[in-house]
This record gives C-alpha cells, sequence and structure tokens, in this order.
C-alpha cells in the first residue's frame, strides 16, 4: 500500500506584534525559548520525529533572522537532495501585490505549489507554540476521518479562551460550532493552530471564498475568518485532542510563564526526552561555571553563563555573566546578557545582550531581594529591555517599563559598559 504523501508547511511569518520590543528586532518564530532553543524548534523538530519528510516554511516578517536559523534545515537533518525543508520566501506575484494579511491568504498565496506538489494531507502549523507532539497519530485519523479539515484541540481556562479559535464537539469528534476569538467564549476548547487538512479540498474551498469576496484575496484574513466556519458549516471539521502540554507564547506574560513552567522540582514544561529531543541550530558553549559566593535556586542555567551573584526562579540563557552581588530574580534573561555587581533585577525579560551597569535596578530592587513566588503576572508587570540596550551603573528602570533598542540614546553615541568585575 502506498503511504499517504504528507506535506509539513509551517506557517511563520507573523509579525508577532503582542511580544513588542522581543519582536522589534526578529521575527517571532526565533524568539528564544528555555535558554538554547528557538519557538520554531517545538513545530520542526516534531516534525523529524514524526518522520515527515517534506517540511516548508512560509516566511514574511523580518525573514532574515529566521533564515540564519534555519541554516538550510541541517540541524534538523532536513537538509537533503530530494524532500527535506523548503522555505518559501516573501513574494510579490503578478496577480498580487503586498504581503500576505493573514495565514488563510498567505496559503492561498502558495496554491499554485501547493497544486503542483500534491499532498494527500496538507499539515498546517504554527511556528510560535510551545509543545512536543507525534503528527502521525492525527494524519491517520485525519485519513481514517474522510474529514476535510482535523484541528487539534487542547483546554485551556475558559478566561484565556477569547484568545483562540474555541470550537464544540460531538461524542463522535465532529466539530459543531467554532468561534474565532469570541468575546464571551463558550466553553475551554480550543485548536492548537495544528491543521491537517485534505490538500485539495483546501485549495478549491479558498479559491470559492475568495470568488465570493470579490476576488479580494486579503479578505480571507486568518483560517478563523471564514475557512474553518466554512468547513464546520458543511459538517467536514474533526478534532482530534491533544493531551500533554501546550501553550501559545505569543504575549509577554504568557512568553514569561512559559519559562516558568520550565522550573520546579517536577516542572510542568520538561525540555528532557532523550528518545525524540528538541534540536536547534546554535554555537556549542562550555560547562556554565557557578564560582563561590554564588546562589543558584530554582533555576535553568544554560551552557556558557558565569555566575557570581544570586539567582532565582529564573532562566539564564546562553553565556549570561552574573556578577557578585548581583540578585536576579524571577526573570529570564536571553542570551549573553551581562548583569553588573550589585545590580538588582526583577520580574523582568532582557533580551540578548543587554548590559546592566554595577548598582543598576530593572523592576522592583525591594522585590529582587526577598520577593514571593509569583506564580503568574500581568504584561503590564513584566520590565522589558530590548536586544543591546546598555543600563548604566546606578541606573533606574520602573517596574513595568519598556526600553527599545533604538529608543536608548546613549547606546550607540556615549553611553560607556557597565563595569564589571
Amino acid at each position: 500500500m502506498t503511504p499517504p504523501k504528507v506535506l509539513a508547511l509551517i506557517l511563520a511569518g507573523g509579525k508577532g506584534s503582542r511580544l513588542e520590543v522581543l519582536t522589534s528586532v526578529r521575527a517571532k518564530p526565533v524568539a528564544p525559548f528555555g535558554g538554547g532553543y528557538r519557538l520554531i524548534d517545538f513545530a520542526l523538530s516534531n516534525c523529524v520525529h514524526s518522520r515527515l519528510a517534506d517540511v516548508w516554511v512560509l516566511e514574511q516578517y523580518l525573514p532574515h533572522s529566521l533564515n540564519d536559523h534555519l541554516s538550510n534545515g541541517r540541524p534538523w537533518d532536513l537538509d537533503r537532495t530530494y524532500g527535506g525543508l523548503r522555505v518559501l520566501p516573501p513574494f510579490q506575484a503578478r496577480e498580487e501585490g503586498g504581503f500576505a494579511q493573514g495565514n488563510a491568504d498567505a496559503l492561498y498565496r502558495q496554491r499554485h505549489l501547493l497544486r503542483a506538489f500534491d499532498p494527500d494531507v496538507l499539515l498546517v502549523l504554527s511556528a510560535d507554540h510551545v509543545y512536543r507532539f507525534d503528527y502521525r497519530d492525527v494524519i491517520e485519523a485525519h485519513l481514517g476521518s474522510g474529514a476535510a479539515v482535523t484541528a487539534v484541540t487542547t483546554e485551556v481556562p475558559p478566561e484565556r479562551a477569547h484568545r483562540f479559535g474555541v470550537v464544540q464537539v460531538d461524542a463522535g469528534g465532529r466539530i459543531t460550532r467554532f468561534d474565532y476569538k469570541p468575546e464571551h467564549p463558550r466553553g475551554g476548547t480550543v485548536t492548537t493552530e495544528v491543521f491537517a487538512y485534505d490538500a485539495r479540498v483546501l485549495l478549491d474551498t479558498l479559491e470559492t471564498l475568495c470568488a465570493e469576496l470579490g476576488d479580494e484575496h486579503a479578505a480571507l484574513e486568518d483560517f478563523g475568518h471564514h475557512l474553518l466556519p466554512r468547513l464546520v458549516s458543511e459538517g467536514r471539521a474533526r478534532a482530534w485532542r491533544m493531551d500533554g502540554y501546550w501553550r501559545d507564547v505569543g504575549t509577554l506574560d504568557s512568553y514569561w510563564q512559559g519559562h516558568m513552567d520550565l522550573l520546579g522540582s517536577e516542572p510542568v514544561l520538561s525540555l528532557e526526552r532523550t528518545d525524540a529531543p528538541l534540536l536547534t541550530y546554535g554555537v556549542q558553549r562550555p560547562a556554565a561555571r557557578v564560582l563561590a559566593g554564588a546562589r543558584v535556586e530554582d533555576s535553568l542555567v544554560s551552557p556558557g553563563c558565569v555566575v557570581r551573584g544570586t539567582v532565582v526562579r529564573s532562566v539564564l540563557g546562553p553565556g549570561v555573566r552574573v556578577e557578585a552581588g548581583a540578585v536576579i530574580r524571577d526573570s529570564v534573561l536571553l542570551g549573553d546578557v551581562v548583569v553588573g555587581a550589585d545590580a538588582r533585577v526583577h520580574l523582568a525579560l532582557l533580551d540578548e545582550a543587554v548590559r546592566v551597569g554595577a548598582g543598576a535596578h530593572v523592576g522592583d530592587a525591594e522585590r529582587a531581594v526577598s520577593g514571593p513566588p509569583r506564580p503568574h503576572v500581568r504584561a503590564e508587570e513584566l520590565t522589558v529591555i530590548g536586544q543591546q540596550v546598555r543600563l548604566r551603573d546606578r541606573e533606574r528602570v520602573k517596574p513595568g517599563e519598556r526600553r527599545q533598542a533604538d529608543a536608548n540614546v546613549d547606546w550607540r553615541t556615549q553611553a560607556q559598559p557597565p563595569t564589571v568585575s
């Protein structure tokens, strides 16, 4: 029996504006996560461990940052003569101008390539969600059901469901109702942005919808606006329940919370799977060093770090330096951050290569020393410092403040490197 022809298409073109400072200099799919990884590593690694031979990545916003990380697919063994990784860069066709205005519009713009490839199953994935999943299970269920689309679903607290597509499912697994980002959700069953489509039905439906919308393909917007409601109304959509961890980290508070899920003696999220490791591209660094006088408690410390100060309930990316007397609490520091002597960092997100001067305060300095655990935060409580910003010695950054790299006037002109020991 001939195996089904499956194409995985990872949508990696979104601007990620809800991550604010963190996506001003990079595409959201390559935002760092969990120390030495990037968000797109989850979808790519899931594809590899699901034995999917053809993986396409659709780009749009700041594609150079994504291309650097993809490295032609080599870290995931997808640099192949036949099949493997294919990158679809932004382009302007003769009949379509401008950028795609949503993921349904993005698929429509690639319809000629998709028809030429002619897969039996088009597996459409988001590049910025944190989860581990074997796609073969949903592919098999999709083919067996004869559905036009099978949506992988999960459960979230109803008060958070308004950020997602909310579905109602009957006892047989058929989706009977779909509401896209409803103001008042009818429950907490949501789509995970993992969809197995009958490729021919998908493309035919997109073309029909485009014609109905006056040949304005931009009006297709996202899947949830027209495509999924149409397939649900026709009774051709089914659900497949995902058990296990899944998180959309597209907001600052959820990005912070995703990192906190890695901590503790029994973390909610563990990246330690020897049977299906999370694969990535990156420079190999030596083991972290925790020196005399340092204190590290309930934290994740990446390779290349040097810690002389205090780190509590925090995640340190590769190459971070914490000098003597510095205190970091309930924070996420991305790669190559330097925190100077006696500095304080509390409830903060520090982007790559930030320099915190000696004695500087980022967030609430008093709570950095003795603050209680924060199981949840609001985005406005987080202090966020953009990539390569330099904070002067004894500078004060208020709780909840944002510092864009290009807004720090002294960075390129007058600022001196922070004093570190």
